[in-house]
């Protein structure tokens, strides 16, 4: 009786093996390519997280601006003489490729540096090409030694998605008006000839002046630059305003840091808000009461507007910190 018990024990687990184990044994490898994983395939990101998440992947992403993705997984079998047999498959990640006008400059260094430790391919159009800056992030910027005005724009604009211009020039008036609103007008009209989706600008605060000191080259020329851009991009140019930017800039070779009062204005006139709110609707009050703005903030609202297409039109200093912080 125990023996029949016992063969009657395993034929049952032998029954329920068959049941959840139809075939003897399976594999990964599809041979066929219209029904399966050919050996070279692009995937999405998230695909090829679900994937690894699923079988189990090691991957190796060298960066680039065509990324290379390579994954290794192996067969199934439930076999006592079990082997492994990997299968290699290689897929390309395009990674987003942007253009920063005046990249080597205050403010383009920081958003090229930023862009680069997001992964973005990013190159850098300015007169003077490779800054001096001794840091690692510089050797995967393409830098470009050219000028606007002369620019092959049809190559430079190539797989580009976006443009961050940087471009301003402050000094005599015909100069003024020519780089910032000359200059900006020529990308912008590039840009939109090309098909980039985005274009982003780095604008300035108008400092609540009256509209007869706003009539120079200066703001005149930065406003003319907007109006393109807002015309071009209706619903994907994003025109940033800041006040006085501070931070670490760079003159001839030297670290002028201007945090040292940029810092501690901005947080006094924070506290002292509450104050010198009701003086802030008279006429210039803001060259006063204008908060002013990070380098780093402006760099983050810059690639904030690349990489979420909820920001598009003018922001203000206030939303600049705000789009910083997100």
């Amino acid at each position: 009786m125990a023996a029949m018990a016992a063969s009657s024990v395993v034929a049952s687990i032998a029954s329920a093996s068959s049941l959840l184990h139809p075939h003897q044994s399976f594999t990964s490898r599809v041979d066929a390519p219209s029904t399966g994983l050919s050996s070279m395939r692009c995937f999405r990101t998230d695909q090829l997280h679900h994937l690894t998440a699923s079988i189990g992947t090691q991957l190796h992403r060298p960066c680039s601006s065509g990324r290379q993705v390579q994954c290794t997984y192996s067969d199934y079998s439930n076999s006592p003489d079990y082997r492994s047999s990997p299968i290699d498959v290689v897929a390309e990640v395009k990674s987003q490729k942007i253009l920063v006008l005046g990249g080597n400059g205050f403010v383009g260094t920081a958003i090229c540096k930023l862009a680069v430790a997001q992964g973005i391919s990013v190159v850098s159009l300015s007169r003077s090409g490779r800054p001096s800056i001794l840091e690692s992030w510089v050797d995967q910027v393409t830098w470009i030694s050219g000028d606007v005005f002369l620019t092959e724009w049809d190559s430079l604009l190539d797989g580009v998605q976006a443009v961050i211009s940087t471009l301003g020039l402050i000094g005599p008036n015909d100069q003024m008006e020519r780089i910032n609103a000359d200059a900006n007008i020529i990308a912008v009209n590039a840009a939109k000839n090309a098909g980039v989706p985005k274009f982003i600008y780095i604008s300035v605060h108008d400092y609540n002046l009256p509209e007869f000191a706003l009539n120079n080259g200066y703001f005149a020329g930065k406003r003319k630059a907007e109006a393109e851009i807002l015309s071009a991009f209706p619903s994907t140019g994003t025109i940033l305003r800041p006040g006085f930017i501070y931070g670490k800039r760079r003159f001839n070779g030297v670290d002028i840091p201007l945090d040292i009062v940029g810092e501690p204005l901005e947080k006094v006139l924070a506290a002292t808000a509450s104050l010198t709110r009701p003086l802030q609707n008279l006429p210039a009050s803001d060259l006063l009461f204008a908060p002013p703005t990070s380098v780093d903030e402006v760099a983050l609202a810059a690639v904030r507007a690349l990489n979420d297409d909820e920001y598009f039109g003018i922001f203000t200093i206030e939303q600049i910190k705000d789009m910083a912080k997100v």
